[in-house]
């Protein structure tokens, strides 16, 4: 009789201590405060801005552009932090170190913007994309440069960079539309009604049709069918590309379409909830804040719809003086999604500070921001 009490006894602490760890959460009641400084375990403050966070083995990795007290431009890479909680950030170096070769696409002084990390699980390859500008020519090359690894934290292997699907039309672009373009006699004044008809119906998408379509400011969204997308700045920052990846994603696979065209969008943001996809996006006004701005779609290649602005409250005109550039859904809680937007420094890139805010929902499921000085991530179902 002892036994089998001993034996009860013993099952059923094993099943309490199994159900406590089942339960138990990975996240911290430390508070999350948009806008200060957020120290790594080294006691540094994060360096990894315009960038994304892959969640992957029960682990949260943040990637993003390293950037120096004086430049905007990369002279080191894009940087890697872990965490479990995301709030306590553990450095794990330079993910993809710029290049010495003064002949290499990512050489010192190159621009290199936003990168985003994906995982495939067809090949086991940790898939980096990035908005690569060549060292001395400005912001006239628009590419988009992907890399590779084996290995979560890297390094990764640079592969090349180029623009977007040259030679292949849009879904959306019609051959009327070319026509229409071929009987301009001359191209409208900038700006003016008819100059912005010329660019919605593709006035720089042809220009660029040849040699493929500008990519600056952009994201990766994979959905639930492992299918990978690119979304990114495109003609002249006057229109949003969405572009389908290859299996592997290390390539494009032809699909795409045009979206808001001759809208002036940049810093896409997207995410997907009840089978609806929304993307917040921003104005182009340098690096001044401005505006966001929120679409939706029942399907990722469209028709998108323009809402109003997310934000609601004071600065919400500015976005809270940030700049959207990613959005997590959190692991473990039922609708709750992170926007993150970067509060740009200019004149100081290294102190350039983040804001993470949880997307609320009306009635109606539209999503909205409003600005919190600090929230916890345990407090969400």
């Amino acid at each position: 009789m002892t036994n089998i009490i001993s034996k009860t006894l013993s099952s059923a602490v094993f099943t309490l201590v199994a159900l406590a760890a089942l339960s138990c959460s990975p996240y911290t009641d430390q508070p999350i405060r948009s806008g200060e400084i957020w120290p790594d375990d080294r006691g540094e403050h994060i360096n990894a801005h315009g960038g994304g966070i892959l969640y992957y083995d029960n682990t949260f990795y943040w990637f993003g552009e390293h950037k120096g007290e004086r430049s905007s431009a990369a002279f080191v890479g894009v940087t890697c932090y872990s965490s479990k909680d995301l709030v306590n950030w553990k450095y794990e170096g330079v993910a993809l170190p710029i290049s010495e070769d003064p002949e290499s696409e990512i050489t010192s002084g190159c621009v290199l913007e936003r990168p985003k990390v994906i995982y495939n699980e067809k090949t086991g390859k940790f898939v980096m994309w990035f908005h690569l500008e060549l060292k001395g020519q400005g912001y006239s090359a628009a590419r988009s440069a992907v890399a590779v690894s084996d290995k979560v934290t890297g390094p990764y292997t640079y592969l090349g960079s180029g623009r977007v699907n040259p030679g292949i039309m849009a879904e959306n672009v019609t051959e009327e539309d070319f026509a229409w373009l071929d009987s301009l006699t001359e191209v409208p004044t900038s700006w003016t009604p008819e100059w912005l008809e010329a660019v919605s119906r593709g006035l720089f998408f042809k220009r660029d049709f040849e040699g493929g379509q500008m990519a600056r400011d952009m994201t990766l969204f994979v959905d639930d069918d492992g299918k990978a997308y690119h979304i990114y700045a495109s003609e002249e920052n006057l229109t949003l590309n969405i572009a389908e990846l290859s299996d592997d994603y290390l390539s494009h696979s032809g699909r795409y379409v045009r979206v808001a065209p001759a809208g002036h969008n940049e810093a896409p943001a997207i995410f997907k909830r009840n089978g609806t996809y929304w993307m917040i996006t921003s104005g182009c006004t340098g690096w001044d804040p401005n505006a966001a701005r929120m679409f939706s779609a029942p399907s990722i290649f469209g028709p998108w719809e323009q809402h109003p602005n997310p934000c609601r409250g004071d600065k919400s005109e500015i976005t809270y003086g940030g700049q959207s550039t990613n959005i997590l859904p959190i692991p473990g809680k039922k609708d709750l999604y992170m926007f993150m937007a970067d509060i740009w420094r200019p004149r100081n890139p290294i102190d350039a500070r983040y804001i993470w805010l949880p997307i609320q929902f009306d009635e109606n499921g539209t999503p909205y921001l409003e600005w919190m000085d600090e929230w916890n991530i345990e407090e969400y179902k």
